[in-house]
């Protein structure tokens, strides 16, 4: 009887220590499955929001995009990325700005370069909006803004390797950033405030002539005017009825 109890107490303890296993590993098979979950939302939300925008649905791409950010802890700048690529194509800058600089704040190294093509983008669109509302001064200092934004990204935002974290793989993020901040410096070339015009040429004074010569060219007039009358009168043969030559 002896044997059989210690096999029987044994099978116990082995059923024991696996039931503990598995209660043991149930969170980390939980927590894994959340993962594989949410990494295939990740990437259907974000097919969701390119295809959205790509068929001109901003507010699907916002929507979309909206969905990335739960739990986001792989690639968090990319959900309000996203959200500010829709807004920017639905006209409301303010919202874009928000989304990109809450973006920016979460990318890390090459990550902003994308991120701050994009938010230079939209505050120097708010710059031309105040420019054509006629406040220069406004646009002016938002054209700063922008351009500050861009030389203040990472210096690998002008190589090659930006574009392997780019969004779109098909634009060169060295040209896209040069580009950027060529436009915003001749606007702010063109709206500095510089007068271009030519000041008016000064009018040049006439010598001024002391009294001898005065009275010299007064004396020149009056013997002038006495030979004229001398002529008029018939002196040099032309009589009183004879048409003048002038």
């Amino acid at each position: 009887m002896t044997e059989p109890a210690a096999v029987l107490r044994a099978n116990r303890r082995r059923r024991l220590a696996r039931r503990v296993a598995v209660i043991a590993a149930t969170p980390i098979l939980v927590l894994v499955l959340l993962l594989v979950v949410k990494l295939l939302s990740m990437y259907a939300f974000a097919y969701q929001s390119a295809a959205a925008y790509a068929a001109g649905d901003f507010p699907g791409t916002v929507q979309a995009a909206r969905g990335q950010e739960p739990l986001n802890f792989f690639e968090p700048y990319k959900a309000p990325f996203n959200v500010g690529v829709g807004l920017t194509g639905s006209g409301d800058l303010a919202g874009a700005r928000a989304a990109f600089e809450e973006s920016l704040a979460l990318a890390h190294g090459l990550e902003q370069c994308a991120v701050r093509v994009n938010l230079a983008i939209v505050i120097e669109r708010q710059g031309d909006l105040a420019a054509t509302g006629g406040d220069r001064e406004a646009a002016r200092a938002a054209w700063q803004e922008a351009l500050l934004v861009l030389l203040e990204a990472p210096e690998g935002c002008l190589t090659s390797e930006a574009d392997a974290v780019s969004p779109d793989p098909d634009q060169s993020m060295p040209d896209t950033v040069t580009e950027e901040e060529r436009r915003l410096r001749e606007k702010l070339q063109e709206g500095s405030g510089v007068d271009e015009t030519t000041p008016p040429e000064e009018t040049e004074q006439p010598e001024t002539l002391d009294e001898d010569e005065l009275e010299s060219i007064q004396e020149q007039l009056e013997e002038g005017i006495d030979e004229r009358d001398e002529f008029l009168e018939g002196e040099d043969g032309y009589g009183s009825g004879t048409d003048r030559p002038w």
